[in-house]
């Protein structure tokens, strides 16, 4: 007998996140060592926040949100609150409820910023691979990174000539040899025009990693 495709909504679920994960999901171990580890670091989440005022976005479920992220290269932090909106993998992961709402792009964004302005990053990094079991779950198998997911320091607009560094003051004083003011810096992503300007590795170099270099892309390629 065929089953009639119909979609019927119930009044009330009684099914929780972690009823439905597996216990052989490969992050329940991982979400085990990364609770030991943000329960030590516990009291400087209580020395970053102040007693009054509105409740931030707890830092124990926004870190649980960045390690997904790099886990499964989610591009974008817009993108990751879609995930964690309707994903219920996600959502047992951090620490959400099946009917608790996600927080807003904005909001998730300035809580980030203002959580890793200081050290809590490298503190929470420490506190995990301190941790014995982890060591069970490291791997010496290569693997790759997706690039659109770097934020590229050297792009094309850092590439000057070698001869403008060369030819700075090194005297201290900020002026050039007739005593012009050095020319302002340029916006970090201000419009340069390349046309006509021909440029190499033995000319230009990258103003923001040295070690960058120019490439040329194979005739066929976008």
């Amino acid at each position: 007998m065929r089953g009639s495709d119909i979609q019927t909504a119930g009044l009330f679920s009684y099914v929780s996140c972690e009823a439905r994960v597996p216990s052989s999901h490969p992050l329940r171990p991982i979400r085990a060592i990364v609770d030991e580890a943000l329960e030590v670091l516990s009291p400087d989440f209580e020395a970053m926040y102040s007693a009054i005022g509105r409740p931030s976005i707890p830092p124990e479920k926004l870190l649980r949100a960045l390690l997904l992220q790099a886990f499964y290269t989610i591009r974008s932090e817009r993108q990751l609150m879609e995930q964690m909106d309707y994903n219920l993998l996600f959502r047992w992961f951090v620490g959400l409820s099946m009917d608790a709402p996600i927080w807003d792009v904005t909001v998730f964004t300035k809580n980030r910023e203002r959580l890793l302005a200081g050290d809590i990053a490298a503190k929470f990094l420490a506190a995990l691979l301190s941790q014995p079991r982890v060591k069970a779950l490291l791997s010496d198998e290569h693997f790759s990174v997706d690039g659109t997911l770097i934020e590229a320091w050297a792009s094309m607009k850092s590439f000057k000539p070698k001869d403008e560094t060369d030819g700075d003051d090194t005297d201290g004083s900020g002026a050039g040899s007739e005593g012009k003011q050095p020319p302002k810096p340029a916006d970090r992503n201000s419009e340069r025009d390349f046309h006509g300007e021909k440029r190499s590795n033995a000319t230009h170099a990258s103003t923001t990693d040295p070690d960058a270099r120019l490439y040329k892309k194979a005739r066929g390629q976008a």
